[in-house]
């Protein structure tokens, strides 16, 4: 049995992350932000304020980070700032709280921190991979920094992954939960030119590439993206056809620029190309290799 203490677990990847662990027999331990702890093992901590039970996380072998605000949303300064803070100062509390228990304590060992495929930028049909350089727009310096702030810990001697996770599909959150009602409607199609690529994988797959990661010696990042990243335009005509719904109804590039601004342009029109080529050396294999079968996984 392992001892998992997970940040962001109530989310849509924490959430089926906590469920998909403890169902496999592991110790999962949940940091709760606001409030009195609920549940025994739960570890308070406050990103904003500064504070964290680190004395909490002194039996945990692996802590796995994904705590962050909803980066889909229009974007305001103030949304901007939350943004990155909240990916930014929680890391860095994570990552100190385990640099300083590391001089007295055989553990945590593993750090898996979250970080996503937007780091690359948008960059046309250009193949990316782990060695590929960071972007320059406002997501891709987010994840810059993000992964950054985990240097504590690294310094420390944890051994940290970052988690550079894409499109993650299943009906019960992310992009594609929001996506389901215009298209289940016949009202769905491609996004701007639809030119774009999507790097896609199964929740599935990202569950279990998690657990992958817990017990292989990576460090550093690590896409999490599946082996057949395809256009928007591929995307929306594939998700039609599971629906068995027509995906012929455009969303011009202005539209998108009128109801999201800058969003938009740094995430609905953004295109990345990724290989999980760390993931793959690693002897992982893909449960849902193929966009058709991770959508008929995803919408069961």
């Amino acid at each position: 049995m392992t001892v998992v203490a997970i940040s962001g677990a109530s989310g849509f990847i924490g959430g089926a992350l906590v469920r998909d662990l403890t169902a496999a027999g592991h110790d999962v331990r949940r940091f709760a932000r606001h409030g009195p702890v609920r549940l025994p093992g739960d570890i308070a901590w406050d990103p904003e304020a500064g504070t964290l039970d680190s004395a909490a996380l002194a039996d945990a072998d692996v802590i796995v980070h994904l705590a962050g605000a909803p980066v889909a949303q229009r974007w305001s300064a103030a949304v901007k700032r939350d943004i990155r803070d909240s990916r930014v100062h929680g890391t860095q509390l994570i990552a100190q709280s385990l640099g300083a228990l590391a001089r007295t304590h055989p553990k945590p060992r593993v750090l898996l921190s979250g970080s996503a495929v937007g780091i690359y930028g948008d960059r046309g049909d250009e193949w990316l991979d782990e060695q590929s350089p960071v972007g320059s727009d406002f997501l891709a310096q987010v994840g810059a920094e993000w992964e950054g702030a985990a240097q504590p810990a690294s310094d420390a001697g944890v051994r940290v992954a970052f988690l550079r996770t894409g499109f993650v599909l299943h009906e019960s959150g992310g992009a594609l939960e929001r996506m389901l009602p215009p298209f289940r409607l016949g009202a769905g199609g491609r996004l701007g030119s639809g030119a774009q690529f999507v790097s896609w994988i199964s929740l599935h797959d990202v569950l279990r590439a998690i657990r992958h990661l817990m017990d292989h010696p990576v460090r550093g990042p690590v896409n999490i993206v599946g082996p057949a990243p395809v256009t928007n335009e591929e995307f929306t005509s594939a998700l039609g056809h599971a629906l068995n719904r027509p995906a012929v109804i455009p969303v011009p590039e202005f539209a998108l620029a009128l109801a999201f601004g800058e969003m938009a342009r740094n995430v609905l029109l953004a295109s990345q190309r990724v290989r999980a080529t760390v993931l793959h050396s690693t002897g992982f294999r893909f449960d849902d290799d193929t966009l058709e079968g991770a959508l008929q996984r995803a919408l069961r």
